[in-house]
C-alpha cells in the first residue's frame, strides 16, 4: 500500500468538499487537459462550469457571492490539480485578485467584481512584471496618469498568468512617480470591450504549457476613477505586501501536493515495469530513493499543515510564508528529479505525467517571488 500523506486539518465536512473536487476535475478538468496544453489556454467554459460546481472563491464570504467557506477549501482545490499535475487552471491567481478586491477594495468593488469571479464570468489576472522588471516593483514604469474623473492609462506587462482570459486584471502602476513606493497603486481593469487594452503573444513557455501566460499592452486606457483599488492612490505597494502570505502558502501547498501525486505515479510505475526479469520496485536502488522522497514529503506535507492551520488563525507571517515558498519549491524540484530518474527514458517524454510534472515545477522557484528573494525575506526577520 502506498504512504498516506494525511491533511491534519480535514473533517466530516471537507472531506466532503474534496469529493466534489476530485469528482470535477476528473470528469471536467483531465479529459479536456491534453487539448488544452496545445491550444495554450484552458477555456471559459471550464472557469464558468467550475463557478456554477462552487468551486471558485470558496473562501470568500457569502455576502459577497463566495462560497463562505475558508483556506482548507482553496487548499483542496489547488493540492488535487497540482496531485495530477493540472496547471492549465490558475485558480490560485483568481484567488489571490479575489483577495485583494475582499481586504482592500471598496464596498462597491467587492460588490461589482466579487460574485462574478466567484461565479467564473470574470477570470482574474494581476499585472506586476514588466520587461526589466522582475521582483523590483518599485521600478515599474507603467503608469496611471488622473485626468478629471478618469485615469489614462499607459504600459505594457509580461508573464502575467491567465493573461488571455482574464476578465479583470489589477494593473500595478504609478500614479506618482515622485514618490517610489508611496506612488505605486492598483488599478483594475476590465477587459471587455476596453478600448486601448490588448493582448500579446500567449508566450512559449518549457513548461506550463496549457496556462495562457501572457503579453499585456494599455495604450491609453481610460478608465473611471473607481477604478482604483480601495479609491485610495499610493496604497498598492502596501496592498501587494500585505497578501503575500496568502500568495506564498498557495505555492508552498502547490509544491506539497506535486511531490505526493509524483510519487504515487512513481510508485505505480516501478511496481508494473519490469527489468531484468523482475519489478523495478524490486531493486534495492529503487526502495531505497522512494524511501527518501516518502520521508521529504512526510516532512513537508506536517510543516505545509501547520502553515495553513497558521493562516486560518490569521497567524501566518510573511518570514513562514516565504519559509513554506522557499523549502516547497525547492523540495518539489529535488523529489520529482528522483521520480523521473525511476522512469529511465520514459520519464523524459512528454506523454507521460512526470515529463511534464517535472517542467512545470521549474516555475515555481521563480514566480510568487524567486527564491533568492525568499531568502532575503526570512534572513530579514532573524
Amino acid at each position: 500500500m502506498p504512504i498516506q500523506f494525511t491533511r491534519s486539518w480535514t473533517d466530516p465536512e471537507i472531506a466532503l468538499f474534496q469529493d466534489t473536487v476530485v469528482r470535477f476535475i476528473e470528469e471536467k478538468m483531465v479529459p479536456g487537459d491534453e487539448a488544452a496544453r496545445h491550444r495554450g489556454d484552458v477555456g471559459h467554459a471550464l472557469w464558468s462550469e467550475a463557478g456554477a460546481a462552487g468551486l471558485l472563491c470558496t473562501d470568500i464570504p457569502e455576502a459577497w457571492g463566495g462560497g463562505g467557506g475558508d483556506f482548507r477549501h482553496e487548499a483542496i482545490m489547488h493540492e488535487e490539480m497540482a496531485r495530477r499535475g493540472l496547471t492549465g487552471m490558475n485558480t490560485s491567481v483568481h484567488s489571490i485578485v479575489a483577495h485583494y478586491f475582499l481586504n482592500h477594495g471598496t464596498p462597491e468593488q467587492k460588490a461589482y467584481y466579487l460574485p462574478r469571479m466567484a461565479r467564473g464570468e470574470l477570470v482574474g489576472a494581476i499585472a506586476m512584471t514588466e520587461p526589466g522588471t522582475g521582483s523590483d516593483l518599485q521600478a515599474v514604469r507603467t503608469r496611471a496618469q488622473r485626468e478629471g474623473d478618469y485615469y489614462r492609462l499607459n504600459g505594457s506587462k509580461t508573464f502575467i498568468s491567465n493573461g488571455k482570459l482574464a476578465g479583470v486584471i489589477l494593473v500595478v502602476c504609478k500614479t506618482d512617480t515622485s514618490k517610489g513606493a508611496a506612488g505605486i497603486s492598483l488599478m483594475a481593469v476590465e477587459t471587455a470591450q476596453c478600448k486601448g487594452f490588448r493582448v500579446g503573444r500567449v508566450l512559449d513557455k518549457i513548461g506550463l504549457k496549457a496556462q495562457d501566460t501572457s503579453e499585456l499592452f494599455f495604450d491609453d486606457v481610460m478608465l473611471p476613477a473607481d477604478a482604483l483599488l480601495g479609491g485610495v492612490e499610493g496604497q498598492g505597494f502596501y496592498q501587494l505586501m500585505a497578501d503575500l502570505p496568502y500568495e506564498r502558502l498557495i505555492i508552498g501547498i502547490t509544491a506539497q501536493a506535486a511531490m505526493e501525486g509524483a510519487y504515487e505515479h512513481t510508485l505505480a510505475y516501478v511496481r508494473d515495469r519490469k527489468a531484468f526479469g523482475k519489478s523495478i520496485a524490486d531493486f534495492q536502488n529503487t526502495r531505497f530513493k522512494l524511501a527518501e522522497v516518502a520521508t521529504e514529503i512526510q516532512v513537508g506535507r506536517a510543516f505545509m499543515d501547520r502553515c495553513i492551520e497558521q493562516l486560518l488563525k490569521g497567524e501566518l507571517d510573511t518570514a513562514t510564508a516565504s519559509m513554506a515558498k522557499l523549502w516547497g519549491s525547492e523540495a518539489q524540484g529535488r523529489v520529482i528529479d528522483t521520480c523521473l530518474q525511476l522512469f529511465g527514458g520514459y520519464g523524459y517524454m512528454n506523454e507521460y505525467l512526470i515529463a511534464r510534472m517535472y517542467t512545470d515545477a521549474r516555475i515555481q522557484r521563480i514566480y510568487g517571488g524567486t527564491n533568492e528573494i525568499m531568502k532575503e525575506v526570512i534572513a530579514r526577520a532573524m
